[in-house]
Formats: C-alpha cells, structure tokens, sequence
C-alpha cells in the first residue's frame, strides 16, 4: 500500500517558492496595469509612443513597483490601492535606464537582453521617451486619492525627491564622475545611496504611504528599504564581474572596463559579499517591530541576496 504521508520539504524550500509565485503573480498584476496605463503604440506620434512601450516591456524584474505593493500589504492595505505608485516607480525607473543608456552616458547596447532604446529609435528618441516615462510617471501619481496620514502632496515629493537632483540623478553625475578615480569607500556609499537605493527606499515608503502606516512603521520601513537598497546596488557590482551578458541581460563586465567605482574594485569581491550580506541582516532586523506580517518582504530581501542576475 503507498504512503499518502506528504514528503517532507524544508521550511525555506517552501518559503522560497512562495516567494517565487508572489513575484510572478505580482508582477503579472503590474504589468497589466502597465499595459493599461502607457499611450497604446497606435497613437500619435507612433514613434514615440512604441519607444516607451519598447523599454517598459523589454523585461524586467519589477522589483520597485512589487516591492510598493508588498510594503502597501505588509501594512494591512490592498495590492490594487498602490498599483497607480507602482507602475509610476517602474515608469521612472525605465526612464532613468534609457538614458544610462545613452552614449554620452553609460553608451550601452544591451538592457533585459535586447537592444537599448538608443539601438533601436535613435539618441533623440530614446531621450525623449525617457521624458515622456518620467512626466508620466507624475500623471499616475496625481491621480491617486490622499490617505489620512499622507497627502498627494506627499505623494508627489516623495517621487520628485527620489528622482531629482538630491537623489538618483545626483547619484548618476557622481557617478560619471568617479569614472576611472580612485574613490573611497564614503564616496562609493554615497553613489550607492542616491542612484540606486533611493528610489528603492521610495518604493517601500509609497507602499506604506498607500495603506495609511503610522509614522513609525513607515520609519521601519524607510531603513529596510535602504539597507535593502544599498545589498540590491552591491551584489548588482558583483553580478557585474562574476555572470555573463547572457545571463545578466547586459554587457558583463561594464563597470570595469569603463573604470566605474564599485565595491569589487573598492574592497574587492570578498568583502563585497560580505558587505551584501551584512547590509541584509540589517534589512531584516528593520522588520522586527512587524513580526509575522513581514514575511514576503524577508522573502524578497533573501531573494535578492541569492540572485543570479
């Protein structure tokens, strides 16, 4: 007679693929809305309109617009209230990968494993639809309703301030301009900080913003999505030297040959992996005060540790 006992599988086993279908069916639900919200390809100007759609769907982890949603269901709301901040954080984030793209920027080829925007439409198309995702990015955003505790106003600068002058741009000129320098450490963080785990921390604090969270979980929530910012921006720099185009979906080994600052050239690949690792311990314990209603946002933060690409 055959057992019909369950084989036994590990707690982490089963974490890990839980965690596997909430970012396939979440990112499904971003992309629908994305499908919805973008000017469909047949709209004049064509060509404007197919270059934003290009790059939006070109692929993609959405990583800032689930981690908006599950920071938005951490906090007791609803996936579908932050959907509108999502698709505006995946619209600023493929602007700003349009134009480091750019060959006054980062002058690459390949993004998601196809051709950069600037390969396909040409250098003025590709800067124009990077604007166009960045204005649209504010239209979703003003269209969502203000929560007791936080304004659209809020709203509004949250975005702005993640992606101006402070933040992810001031980020991407220090960047450029640390190419083939020596850079400290503090520098490096400072790179790190503003380019990519700005917007990442944004991610989360919108989520928060959209289930009404006290001022104290949104502040719980703001240091995870740094730390968790600062680990995301670190094993990026290892994936550089480490993985394949193939498997990266991007010119491997970029940052080197270009001269970037990052932390393998910094501290080396070693102490990068340790760095990663400890800046996720960090983005853990800033989830305590939650306990169990943390659990996807621990599963993305091991998940992004382990990545491969």
């Amino acid at each position: 007679m055959l057992s019909t006992q369950k084989p036994f599988v590990s707690d982490e086993l089963e974490n890990k693929r839980a965690i596997a279908d909430y970012l396939v069916s979440r990112q499904k639900m971003v992309d629908g809305a994305l499908q919805s919200c973008l000017p469909k390809s047949s709209v004049k100007p064509k060509t404007i309109h197919k270059a934003m759609r290009y790059s939006v769907f070109a692929g993609g982890k959405r990583l800032r617009p689930i981690l908006c949603l599950a920071a938005g269901e951490c906090c007791g709301g609803q996936a579908a209230t932050a959907l509108p901040l999502a698709c505006a954080l995946e619209c600023i984030h493929t602007y700003s990968l349009i134009h480091d793209d750019l060959p006054c920027m980062d002058n690459d080829d390949l993004r998601r494993g196809m051709p950069t925007s600037h390969k396909v439409f040409g250098e003025a198309i590709a800067v124009l639809a990077g604007d166009a995702l960045l204005t649209l990015a504010f239209e979703l955003a003003a269209q969502v309703s203000p929560w007791p505790r936080y304004s659209l106003k809020d709203i509004i600068s949250e975005l702005a301030i993640a992606s101006g002058s402070r933040k992810l741009i001031a980020g991407q000129v220090a960047d450029l301009e640390s190419e083939g320098k020596r850079v400290s450490l503090p520098a490096l963080k400072f790179i790190h900080r503003s380019k990519t785990a700005a917007l990442l921390r944004s991610s989360i604090r919108l989520g928060a913003m959209s289930a009404n969270a006290t001022p104290a979980r949104l502040q719980s929530l703001s240091d995870f999505g740094m730390s968790l910012g600062l680990a995301f921006q670190v094993i990026d720099d290892i994936l550089d030297v480490t993985q394949s185009s193939q498997t990266l979906g991007k010119s491997a080994g970029k940052d080197l040959v270009s001269e970037k600052a990052t932390y393998p050239s910094v501290i080396g690949l070693r102490e990068s992996r340790k760095a990663a690792k400890k800046l996720t311990e960090q983005a853990h314990r800033s989830l305590d005060p939650f306990a169990g209603q943390a659990q996807t946002l621990h599963g993305i933060a091991d998940y992004l540790l382990d990545r491969e690409y």
